[in-house]
């Protein structure tokens, strides 16, 4: 069986939870996630986890949120005006909305507060900030 190694592309098998052991994420029920080992497809602490591993392995990855999706980011928040934001829009924080960038682009971001002045929108990923666990099973390795 060979080693995982730079370049190659892996099939594999996850959970990934958070510190509390809440799951974020799962491959349970579905394909294996597929990407190239160094690609930058998938967050950093889990890419660098890859070389060294074989078909059938298994491991548990902490991962610190500097090597996920990063600490959070202060200037990723935004308060806006309230009257810029239409009536039938709910605005409970934590609700899960979508802007468009001035160049097109999707941004997802999240309420976090709202009252009749200003509404505080969080474009920082869910996961910013968190350390992360992953644990993995090695289904294939091209």
């Amino acid at each position: 069986m060979s080693e995982i190694k730079q370049g190659d592309t892996v099939r594999i098998h996850y959970t990934g939870t958070l510190l509390d052991e809440t799951v974020f994420d799962s491959s349970d029920g579905r394909d294996p996630l597929e990407f190239v080992v160094g690609s930058g497809q998938i967050i950093p602490g889990l890419d660098s986890a890859m070389p060294g591993l074989a078909v059938g392995d298994k491991k548990r990855v902490e991962i610190a949120c500097v090597d996920a999706y990063g600490p959070i980011n202060p200037a990723m928040r935004q308060d806006i005006p309230r009257e810029g934001i239409p009536d039938d829009i709910p605005l409970e924080p934590g609700t899960q909305l979508q802007m468009q960038t001035p160049d097109g682009q999707a941004l997802p971001v999240t309420v976090v507060e709202a009252n009749e002045a200003t509404v505080t929108l969080d474009a920082n990923h869910p996961l910013a900030g968190q350390d992360l666990i992953f644990d993995i099973e090695v289904v294939s390795v091209n």
